[in-house]
Parts: C-alpha cells; structure tokens; sequence
C-alpha cells in the first residue's frame, strides 16, 4: 500500500458494467456518452478509511468519482478545529474545485473504504468541447453540491439542535438509500458523534445530549459501526425538512 492510505491504479470496472448504471437514482448515458467517459476514464482508486483522499490547498491532478464507499468535506481553522462541510457518497464527483479555483479550498476524507474512478483534470476541457450535455451534468453536480451547503447553514444558522440533529441524520440516510448504500438494511451511517458534532457546529457534550434524545425516542441508534436510522420519517418531522425529492441525477 502506498503512503496515504491508496491502493495502486486498477480497472476492475468497466463504464460499461459500472454498477451505479443500474441505479434508478441516476440518469442513462446515450451511447457516445457511455464511449467517452470510458477513454476519459484512467482507472480505478482504492482508498482506506481515515486516508484523505484530497488536501486543502493541494493542486491535484484529478477528477474522482465514487464508485462506492462514504468520505466527507471538511476545513481546518489554524488551531485544528474541524467543520465538516458534507457528505461524499456513491456517484458524487470530487476534485473539481481544484479544476476551476486552481487549488483545493477543503479537504476529504474516507470515512470508510472507498472505490474512485479517475479522471485526468487536463482533459476537462476536452469534454466540454465534445459533450455538451456532460458538461451540463457537471453544471448541474456543482449547483446540487450548492443546494445542498444552503440547506445546511440554513440549519446551522437557524434550526435548534435537536432540529439539527434531525435534520442531519434524515439528509445523509435519504441520500444513502438512494444511491444503494446498505442494500435493503436500515441505513447505518460510519460516522461518531464527533463528526455530528463537527457538521453541526455544536461541542462533543451538547452533540451527545442531543443525540441521547433521538435515540430515546427510537429514532436512531448507536452500533459499533455507527449510527443506524430507524425511523427517517420520525427524523423528518422533528428537523422541519420536506426530504429529497426524487430526481435522477447525473454522475460522470
């Protein structure tokens, strides 16, 4: 294993076979689509838990996209606190800040073992050029990625802790089931209280009263592997949010 916390490049997955393709959450590729994401495509990332995957202030010469695993984005401020930024799941494109801003302005990090697909930044331009539609796809995953930041400053800005809680949990769960993460099971999202308490903008105390509140009304639970969601429709009423509505999304 290389330094990082990487496995060496593969190709285990064809664009062709690419398990998200059979997804209802995400769009069909036309077929010339299909044969220009498989030559963008250099090959397959392999990823550890706790590895990051991209720096703050890095120039890194990759696009990635999940194939499979969670990650989430995150800044430091100069004394080592940590604000988590948002979840990173299957069909999420990372590394395009870099592209456009010429360096990273946050960081990811694998919150378990994670499968990249990847992508040469220079060749960027290439697919707006030759792929219109791509580079709308890519439009669209950028103001998605900006929805997404309102809705949770809006939360942070406004919504009581518990509401906040609610809402953070219900908002990684719903996007988890929709791109097949868990399978069938309840969604058990790989995170600690410290990561909640990190998005949130809350101390490890007020995070573990507040959680201790929705696990009584048996809404979620804690297991060795994190945090299981038993009743999203619960968390949902309690947070204020209307969910995710059903959309099929993109991904490159």
């Amino acid at each position: 294993m290389p330094p990082g916390g990487r496995s060496f490049l593969t190709r285990q997955y064809p664009c062709e076979q690419c398990p998200l393709r059979a997804l209802p959450a995400f769009r069909d590729f036309e077929k010339q689509e299909l044969g220009f994401v498989s030559r963008f495509k250099k090959g397959e990332l392999g990823v550890e838990k706790g590895a990051s995957v991209l720096v703050e202030g890095s120039h890194s010469a990759h696009l990635y996209t999940v194939l499979s695993g969670w990650a989430f984005r995150y800044k430091l401020l100069a004394d080592g606190r940590r604000q988590i930024l948002n979840y990173v799941m299957p069909g999420d494109l990372i590394g395009l800040q870099a592209s456009v801003m010429g360096e990273m302005q946050h960081s990811v990090e694998a919150l378990s073992p994670m499968l990249l697909c990847v992508f040469e930044r220079d060749e960027l331009p290439l697919l707006y050029r030759q792929q219109p539609k791509l580079a709308y796809d890519i439009t669209w995953l950028a103001a998605r990625e900006e929805q997404m930041l309102d809705e949770n400053l809006l939360s942070v800005g406004r919504r009581t802790a518990l509401e906040r809680a609610a809402y953070l949990i219900s908002f990684i769960s719903m996007r988890a089931k929709n791109v097949g993460l868990n399978g069938t099971k309840p969604v058990e999202i790989p995170i600690t209280q410290q990561h909640i308490a990190d998005t949130l903008g809350l101390s490890l105390v007020h995070t573990n009263k507040t959680l201790k509140r929705l696990t009584e009304r048996r809404m979620i639970a804690w297991r060795d592997g994190g945090c299981e969601v038993l009743d999203v429709e619960g968390l949902l009423d309690t947070s204020g949010w209307d969910g995710h509505k059903d959309v099929r999304r993109p991904f490159v």
